[in-house]
């Protein structure tokens, strides 16, 4: 596999600077996607199942993938008895390989950062992973998907190092904890979300808890 080529795809996600060019940059890249990630040994699709697993138990629902992509969580979680999972995404290429999965409820088009396509307290719990990262879903995006998860939900999620400060996580984790509406629960520590490739990017996942 051509590294060259998945850091190629990486750097033009990551320097899309609009939610137009951003769109078009994994509208070019779904095809590959997913065997360039992996080449890369991109965890977090599947290790964030871990996190949903200690936290939501099997059989309550719905879930929410927010920022699904190609929809490599999906399988996994079925796999593991989640049967209502829905996603959200920017891209209609990356929806539709997600819906080939055979693992999703439903499949919206929204972005995160604006408004999203369900009501207030719909979801048991959302997760989210390499969302939160450089040049794409801005903090205040997570208000919006606290509104659509159900009081004693979850949220959880992952930030890439590299925003954490500049792009304001705490400020907003702070806000909602004063506002009363969230908790912490837990925070892992700053890991690599590239087993093999791009050992300096480092994630972190946090869980709050809805109240």
């Amino acid at each position: 596999m051509d590294f060259d080529k998945a850091n190629a795809a990486l750097d033009s996600v990551y320097t899309a600077d609009t939610p137009e060019a951003l769109a078009k940059a994994y509208a070019e890249w779904a095809a590959t996607y997913d065997s360039e990630t992996a080449s890369l040994g991109y965890l977090l699709p599947f290790l964030i199942t871990a996190w949903v697993a200690r936290h939501v138990p099997v059989g309550e629902g719905p879930l929410l993938d927010a920022g699904c992509g190609t929809g490599l969580s999906g399988p996994s979680l079925k796999a593991l008895g989640y049967a209502d999972i829905a996603g959200l995404d920017l891209s209609d290429d990356m929806l539709k390989i997600a819906g080939s999965r055979n693992a999703y409820s439903e499949l919206k088009k929204a972005m995160l950062g604006g408004p999203l396509p369900w009501p207030d307290g719909h979801f048991r719990a959302f997760f989210s992973t390499g969302v939160f990262t450089i040049g794409h879903a801005p903090a205040s995006g997570l208000h919006e998907l606290v509104h659509i998860t159900r009081r004693g939900g979850h949220a959880i999620f992952t930030v890439r190092d590299q925003v954490f400060e500049s792009g304001g996580f705490q400020d907003v984790f702070d806000s909602l904890e004063r506002e009363e509406k969230w908790r912490p629960v837990e925070e892992s520590p700053w890991f690599r979300c590239y087993a093999i490739g791009d050992p300096e990017a480092l994630v972190k996942t946090f869980v709050f808890e809805v109240v």
